[in-house]
């Protein structure tokens, strides 16, 4: 629910609740949210200004930097680090938790540019590829870096205990997946082989993702992140799949729709948007080559999207009694979160 100062007025002047109660209410609920990502002016510049940062070190960094050789990419990133971690504290001794997030976050998005320079400084690095190429293509090298990313992320992670620093590790889950692919075929990694690894690995992020959810719903959203690169990866991973079949297409169609109902189930907005985006897809397909002479099928997929507007408005009606004997069924763990997204 959107609780906004205007509605618990509006409960104030129906006299549910005194004019005193409201205010006092609403200042509760507005502390109890400040530390939770919001899309206010204050919480964008946060996140802008963060992700140029981090930007700056990972995506956006230029050959100027390979001038400085190993040793000289170690330290500057060790420096940068110290400034990130020194902000971050700063941050937290004012309970500005995102903020301090962020430029945690920033650290730990550090780490393969200067496991890349320690390499590059002690003579380890195999070829000629250089650390803008990280994001970019698929090597087994990388791997050390990932590796090292990893580690440092759990330490920072279990230590500042911010959402947003689960937001490198699960890049770095995706990323080493292809690269640990990549190793095993002796890097020959083709099409057809990357589309399996994208669909199967974004499967288990997403197991990761609910296993966390489950585990830490009660602290804070550990699970988004990994939920999103999850979800990401697979549905990309499942989308690119060619087939002839039309049954294939059809199920690929039933796993979109699947997904829209475990967005739903979970409030997790990113299964909607791509199952949707899937679903939308294949309707389009039977729109332009299955039935694209037939004046019936606009108007059967007309009474199908009424017929699904009609199932809504039974659901609402007997939504409460359904809920609560469905989750009866349901093991505690699962129930318990269910509950906490309610």
């Amino acid at each position: 629910m959107d609780v906004t100062k205007k509605k618990l007025e509006d409960a104030a002047a129906k006299n549910i609740i005194t004019l005193h109660q409201a205010d006092a209410l609403y200042e509760f609920l507005a502390a109890q949210s400040q530390d939770v990502p919001r899309f206010t002016f204050t919480h964008v510049l946060y996140y802008l200004g963060g992700l140029i940062a981090i930007g700056a070190m990972t995506l956006f960094m230029n050959l100027g930097w390979e001038s400085f050789g190993g040793a000289g990419i170690f330290f500057i990133s060790l420096l940068y680090a110290g400034v990130g971690f020194k902000f971050s504290n700063s941050f937290a001794t004012k309970s500005m938790a995102i903020p301090a997030g962020i430029c945690a976050t920033f650290v730990v998005c550090l780490t393969p540019l200067a496991i890349y320079g320690l390499q590059q400084w002690l003579g380890f690095w195999p070829d000629e590829s250089v650390y803008k190429d990280y994001h970019r293509y698929i090597k087994w090298h990388w791997l050390y870096m990932e590796l090292g990313t990893l580690a440092v992320g759990a330490i920072v992670a279990w230590k500042y205990k911010y959402p947003f620093l689960i937001m490198p590790i699960a890049v770095t889950l995706w990323y080493m997946t292809m690269d640990i692919t990549a190793m095993i075929s002796g890097g020959d990694i083709t099409w057809e082989l990357r589309k399996l690894v994208s669909m199967y690995s974004g499967l288990l992020m997403i197991s990761l993702a609910f296993w966390i959810d489950i585990r830490s719903h009660k602290k804070a959203d550990y699970a988004f992140w990994v939920y999103i690169f999850g979800v990401i990866a697979f549905w990309g991973g499942l989308s690119s799949q060619h087939s002839d079949s039309e049954l294939s297409k059809f199920i690929y169609f039933c796993i979109t729709l699947l997904m829209i109902g475990v967005g739903v189930l979970l409030v997790r907005r990113v299964f909607v948007v791509f199952g949707a985006l899937g679903s939308c897809g294949y309707l389009g397909y039977l729109a332009s080559d299955v039935f694209k002479d037939s004046w019936l099928f606009p108007v059967a997929l007309t009474a199908i999207g009424f017929g699904i507007i009609y199932l809504g408005v039974l659901w609402q009606k007997h939504e409460k009694s359904i809920t609560e004997k469905s989750r009866l069924l349901l093991p505690d763990p699962l129930r318990e979160l269910l509950e906490a997204k309610s």
